[in-house]
């Protein structure tokens, strides 16, 4: 059995150009300036957290899970076992979450 017959022909310029005909209204600077996309990474000496981002970090994960035992434990917080005091300790904990992510 012989190999299939290579495809010859087809576009190979972009379509309303032709061959060996340079494209209008494009200079040598327009050229480099598509190619510089290139982003340095961010410098080690500008990724440094204010240092209140751990403390407040740890307080909001402290304080959400002492309300949510308090909660469980009923005692020290006023009124009954309430789903609100759950949920104050979930966005408390959620806060030292996002928190979290800030830090570097």
């Amino acid at each position: 059995m012989t190999p299939p017959k290579r495809r010859s022909g087809g576009r190979v310029t972009p379509k309303g150009t032709q061959a060996g005909a340079r494209p209008s209204g494009g200079t040598a600077s327009h050229a480099a300036a598509a190619n510089s996309r290139y982003t340095p990474p961010v410098p080690r000496s500008m990724k440094v957290s204010p240092p209140w981002v751990p403390v407040v970090m740890f307080a909001l994960l402290g304080l959400g899970i002492v309300v949510i035992l308090l909660n469980y434990i009923a005692i020290l917080l006023p009124g009954a076992t309430s789903n609100w005091y759950l949920v104050v300790g979930l966005v408390a904990i959620l806060g030292g979450i996002i928190a979290a992510t800030q830090y570097h």
